[in-house]
Parts: structure tokens; sequence; C-alpha cells
């Protein structure tokens, strides 16, 4: 609680997948839930008797977040939390991929974030409590990221953007990232191979299995929690130990 009212969290992209289990989260932890996205889902996260709201939003326009950011400050009073989850791309060859593809990837993935950043921490700076920020990053923005190349440039941006806007808006807000690995979401045995593909991963990281939404969802609920009111400008890793080198595999024979 602060100052007697509930805290406010605002989860971009928050209808399915990763988004869906942090609104989840957010909602047992006591927060009144904001998600956002392009389309009205056809279910709202609900948990512990209490359900999200939705506000119509493409992250990737300044004006529409600042609308929007405006109407949950009207509504609510307040903005504590903004879990900057919305994003992803499709595959494409980066010797191919036309300018306008990798301009909306962007976009998407680094530019939508900050807007909504910028948004919040005006609110934010205004409060006697401050506020905290997570932007939601990927093991794709600390490694080679074939395939998907301009993506995991983005989340590599979004990483360093995570750090210097810690340090440019402390000591009211404080701004955190969290590396995702690989997770099991609802499209998951598509992208990775059916149902076998996924077992085979599973095998290879050392925890045994891909993360599941409630994985991320429990990184961030400490991030937005006072147990890390000292913790800013942190990046930290939720990929169940990491990815096997593939030099191993091949130098094993396998």
């Amino acid at each position: 609680m602060t100052d007697g009212k509930e805290r406010v969290a605002l989860v971009t992209g928050g209808a399915k997948g990763i988004g869906r289990a942090i609104a989840e989260r957010l909602l047992a932890d006591g927060f009144d839930v904001v998600i956002c996205g392009r389309n009205t889902p056809a279910e709202l996260p609900s948990n512990a008797g209490r359900a999200a709201t939705f506000q119509a939003c493409d992250v990737r326009s300044a004006d529409e977040v600042q609308a929007m950011v405006g109407r949950i400050e009207a509504q609510h009073g307040r903005l504590d939390l903004v879990v900057n989850n919305a994003g992803g791309s499709p595959e494409a060859d980066a010797a191919t991929a036309s300018p306008r593809f990798s301009e909306r990837v962007l976009a998407l993935n680094l530019l939508g974030p900050l807007h909504v950043a910028q948004a919040a921490n005006r609110i934010m700076q205004r409060q006697a409590e401050g506020g905290a920020i997570v932007n939601i990053a990927s093991v794709s923005g600390v490694r080679p990221s074939p395939g998907t190349a301009v993506y995991g440039a983005a989340k590599a941006g979004l990483l360093s953007l995570t750090e210097s806007l810690a340090m440019e808006w402390g000591p009211k807000v404080r701004v955190n990232a969290v590396i995702v690995g690989l997770v099991a979401t609802e499209a998951a045995a598509d992208h990775y191979g059916g149902e076998e593909g996924m077992k085979r991963i599973d095998a290879m990281l050392p925890l045994g299995r891909m993360a599941r939404g409630a994985d991320i969802a429990g990184a961030v609920s400490f991030l937005a929690s006072a147990d890390a009111a000292y913790v800013s400008g942190a990046k930290i890793e939720v990929h169940g130990g990491g990815e096997r080198p593939l030099f191993l595999t091949l130098a094993s024979g396998g």
C-alpha cells in the first residue's frame, strides 16, 4: 500500500504468454493491474478474485503511449510499476530484411519500452515513493541471435538503456531488467520443433526444463517489492542456468 491506496502496475503486452503470467502474479501481490495492447483480449488476466483492466495502445507510438499513461493517472491517481513486456519478432534473414521490417522490430522492442518508461517516469518522479520499471529483455541480447538479428540488437540496446535510465532517474525511480531464457509459452511447440524438440531443449538446460511464465513473473514480483529497494540497474538472468555451448556437444560427438 502507498498512502492508503493500492499500488498500480502497467504491464505492456499483458494479455498472453509471459505478460499474462506477470499480470496474474501482480494481481496476487495486491496491485491494481492495467494491461495494454493493440487488440482487446478475449479474457483479461485475473487472480485472487480480481481482474486486470485493459487500455488499447500501440507502444510504438509515443503519442498513444502518452495518452494511455495519462488515462491511467487520471483513473488511479498514480503509477507505481511498469513492466515493459511487449515485444518479439518473426524470423528474418539479416541480409535481406527490409528497412521497414527492421524499423518495426526496433520500434517494438527498444523505442516502445523507452516511450513507456519516459511517460511513467514523469508520474513517478512526482510521487513521494517514486516507482519501479522492469524491462523484459532476452538472452538474444547477450549472445548471437541468428535469424532474429535485429531483435537481438534491440534487446541488447534495452539492457544498455536499463542501466542508463537507472543512473539518470534515481533515486526516485528504480530501473531493472530481466534477461529471459527459453520459455515454454502457448506457441512454444511450434517454435521449438514440437513436443520432441521441447524435450531435447529441456534436457539441455541445467535445471532440466524451459522456463514457465510464472518463473519470469516471480523475478518481476521481487523487483517490484520492498526487498529490491536497493536494486537498480540490475540485469537478472532467468534462464535455468544457461544454454550448453554447442562446441561441447560437437567435441563429444553428440
